[in-house]
C-alpha cells in the first residue's frame, strides 16, 4: 500500500493506493485517525488528520491492517 505524496501539512489531501480497498472501517496516521472515502477497491482519498505525527498509514479492511511501505512525514 503505497500514499501519493508521501508527506504533506495537516488537511492535505492524500490518495491511499493498494487492492482489495473496498470495506475498510478504519484509517489512521501513525496511530490518530482520520476521515476517508473509498474510491474504489484500490484507492481510497483522505486528509491529514489533526495531530498527526509522521510514521505508518494504516488502513483497516475486513482482510486485516495494511501497513503503508514507507512512512508518511507531516510537514509544519
Amino acid at each position: 500500500m503505497e500514499t501519493q505524496p508521501t508527506s504533506g501539512k495537516v488537511r492535505a489531501a492524500v490518495k491511499i493506493l493498494g487492492t482489495n480497498l473496498t470495506g475498510a472501517t478504519g484509517v489512521t496516521f501513525n496511530g490518530t485517525s482520520a476521515t476517508f472515502t473509498v474510491v474504489s477497491r484500490s484507492e481510497i482519498t483522505t486528509t491529514v488528520p489533526t495531530g498527526a505525527t509522521t510514521g505508518p498509514v494504516e488502513v483497516i479492511t475486513p482482510r486485516g491492517t495494511l501497513k503503508s511501505n514507507t512512512e508518511f512525514r507531516v510537514t509544519p
